[in-house]
Formats: C-alpha cells, sequence, structure tokens
C-alpha cells in the first residue's frame, strides 16, 4: 500500500451553517480530495462520485455497522437492515423489499395516481398553496400508512418521529439529543407492536406473518416497521418538495414536461441528482482503505457525502445546472449495492404521480422562499410556498 497521505479539513459538516447550504463547504471538500478527514467530528468523507459508488458497492471494506455518527445509535440499530452486512443483511433485506418489488407495487400505481390528482385538484382550486406541508407530505402519509396498516391516532406522530430518528443518525450534538424523547416514542411503539394492531392485507401485517413462520427472527419485525417509517416517509416527502421547488424555479423546464410528459422519470431522477436525499451516510472501514492516494485507518467512521458526488464535474457535465432531459438513472440519491434504497420503486410511484398531476392540472407557477428542515441526515424543506397557479 502506498504512503498514505492526511488530507483534513476543519470544516463541521453538521453545523447549522452547512445543514442550511452544503454545497460551498461540499464543493470545497470534493475539489481538496476524494477522502477528506474532519478534524472537528474525527470523520473521515468520500466526496467524489467514483470513490462514493466504489465504496457503497464493497460492504466488506465499508461495514454499514457505522450507520450511524455515533455510538449509541450505532448499538441501538444492532442486527437491522440498515445497519448490518450480509449473511443477516441478505435475510432481513428478502423480507423487507418482498413487498416493494415493481410486481408487488404494480397493483398501488392506479390507486396513488388517483390520490395525487385528487390532492392538486382541490390545491388548484385556491390558487396559491404550500407545497409540503399540503402536497409533498399530504400523499406520502396516506400512502405509506395505509400500506404498512398503521392505524389510529398514531398516525399523526409518525412524521416529527421519522424526523427525529434521522437526527439521532448523525452525531450525538444538540439536534440529536433533542429528538432523542421523539425518537424514542417511535422506537418504543414499532419495537412492542403486535402484528395483528396493523390493518390486515398490510405489507406490516405480512411482515409479522413472516416472523411467525420463521423466515425472519420474530424480535426483528419491528425494526423493519421501524425501517420503514423512520427511513421511507422523510426522504420521499423531501424529493417531491424538491421537484415541486426546482420546477418553480425553473419554469422553462416545467413548461419542456407539461409538453412532454414522458420526461417525467427523468425530471425526478434529475431531481434526486439535483438535490441528494440525505446528508451524509455512515459506513465504518474494516480494513486500511486507501482512496485516491490517502489512506483511510481501519475501524475509522465514515461519512459518504452523496451530494457532493451527484454535483461532481467529473461524472456529470454542468453538474449545478437542472436539466430534466439529463436523466441520470446513475445518481447517488438512492444508495448503490446492497444497500440501495429499498422503497425506491414506492417513492417513484409517488413523485411520478405528483408530477402528472402538476403537469396535467396546472399550466404554470411560481415558488416563494422555502424555509430549509435543519436535520442530521435527511435534506428537505419546512415550507415552500407555491403562488401564482394557473389551471390547466
Amino acid at each position: 500500500m502506498s504512503t498514505a497521505v492526511l488530507q483534513s479539513s476543519s470544516i463541521d459538516i453538521w453545523s447549522d451553517e452547512v445543514l442550511s447550504d452544503p454545497y460551498p463547504a461540499f464543493t470545497e471538500l470534493r475539489e481538496q480530495a476524494a477522502a477528506v478527514h474532519l478534524e472537528a467530528r474525527d470523520v473521515w468523507v468520500l466526496t467524489r462520485y467514483a470513490e462514493i459508488r466504489d465504496a457503497l458497492s464493497d460492504w466488506e471494506s465499508f461495514s454499514s455497522t457505522k450507520v450511524a455518527f455515533n455510538p449509541q445509535m450505532n448499538e441501538v440499530l444492532t442486527g437491522t437492515t440498515l445497519a448490518s452486512d450480509p449473511p443477516l443483511h441478505t435475510q432481513l433485506r428478502a423480507t423487507l423489499s418482498e413487498n416493494l418489488t415493481p410486481r408487488a407495487l404494480r397493483g398501488l400505481k392506479v390507486q396513488i395516481d388517483e390520490k395525487a390528482d385528487r390532492i392538486v385538484a382541490e390545491l388548484v382550486e385556491r390558487g396559491s398553496f404550500d407545497g409540503v406541508e399540503d402536497l409533498a407530505r399530504e400523499l406520502p402519509l396516506q400512502v405509506v400508512l395505509d400500506l404498512i396498516g398503521v392505524q389510529g391516532e398514531v398516525r399523526e406522530k409518525i412524521l416529527p418521529w421519522g424526523a427525529a430518528a434521522f437526527n439521532l443518525l448523525g452525531p450525538m450534538n444538540e439536534r440529536a439529543q433533542q429528538s432523542l424523547p421523539l425518537a424514542g416514542e417511535l422506537f418504543e411503539w414499532t419495537h412492542g407492536m403486535e402484528g395483528d394492531k396493523l390493518a390486515e392485507g398490510s405489507i406490516g401485517r405480512a411482515i409479522f406473518d413472516a416472523g411467525a413462520r420463521g423466515d425472519i427472527p420474530p424480535e426483528l419485525c419491528g425494526h423493519i416497521i421501524h425501517q420503514y417509517l423512520a427511513a421511507g416517509m422523510d426522504t420521499t416527502i423531501g424529493s417531491i418538495a424538491n421537484a415541486i421547488r426546482l420546477l418553480g424555479e425553473h419554469p422553462e423546464q416545467f413548461a419542456r414536461l407539461k409538453a412532454d410528459p414522458s420526461l417525467i422519470p427523468a425530471a425526478f431522477n434529475e431531481t434526486l441528482r439535483y438535490e441528494a436525499l440525505l446528508h451524509a451516510q455512515g459506513r465504518g472501514t474494516t480494513r486500511d482503505v486507501e482512496v485516491d492516494g490517502t489512506v483511510i485507518p481501519a475501524g475509522s467512521q465514515v461519512g459518504v457525502l452523496l451530494y457532493a458526488g451527484n454535483r461532481d464535474p467529473r461524472h456529470y457535465e454542468h453538474p449545478d445546472e437542472f436539466r430534466i432531459e439529463r436523466n441520470p438513472v446513475d445518481h447517488l440519491s438512492f444508495g448503490y449495492g446492497i444497500h440501495g434504497c429499498a422503497g425506491q420503486g414506492l417513492a417513484k410511484l409517488e413523485a411520478h404521480a405528483v408530477l402528472e398531476a402538476l403537469t396535467r392540472r396546472i399550466d404554470s407557477f411560481s415558488v416563494g422562499e422555502p424555509t430549509v428542515k435543519l436535520n442530521n441526515s435527511s435534506r428537505g424543506l419546512d415550507t415552500l410556498p407555491v403562488l401564482d397557479v394557473v389551471a390547466a
């Protein structure tokens, strides 16, 4: 192995300043090196597309047992799909993904399209609305909770629970500590759950049935439900809100999309490339790993900067431009390798349904200044004024 070249930086990627606008810091880190040691957090970050993709595909060197950036949460997540490697991960992933295959989701498309169209039709009549609260949150909330079979008053708690869980995937800073009570409620609810409390015929009930048959350890059923709710909801909401914002900020792109709705999948892929869903994804090195001339020691905490990789000019031409016809199917926002997002098929169904409804029912719109949701792990908006809506 070559002599280690230490690349270090004083940037704290979990500061409020960087969480509000990661591009300047992430660009600086990416242009410094493919692997940089962050002194403030004792974390190595991967910053460039090729090296990120290589790391995500090499689970033997970059283990998911350090998926969180604090030891407390990694201990809590031990044995889950999110924080495990093969062979356990393979077994758990099969159960998690069973009801999220294209074939399994095919029957949901009509229902999701109808829900999205109904929501958008009602919003268009107002002439203005909040793209996050009224649309990006509303559709996934209806779809995912019905899919899992969540019933009763607990449905109102899912979104704040999910945001709190994402905060705990970062370092144990003040933001994470403040989220402990809410995240604890979600943990207690999912891990004390009984299958018969979920709607019959739901994915959630099917997971508990798999536990009863011995397909997976019964004690891990709650873990899988936890991952559905904590991991799937927040990121889908963020991606839909980002799509609305970007099309509102680039009216020429919305006009192109409206003229050719077949570009909707490409537009969503470009949204995911342009605005990654996660701030940093955790991994741990199991051996000394050389990355572009820099050696990351065994046992190191690693942060995979998907944002930086998705904007890497070494891979994408003019990466800071939003172009729906680019269709970057190889973006990193869904991850890569064995831990690639299990719920991406469902997320695409929901986002495509929203974009189809918008292009069908709206001729033009604009957006006001959004507010950014500060979260240690997930990237998203809190509010997004949608203005000057002209009905089709």
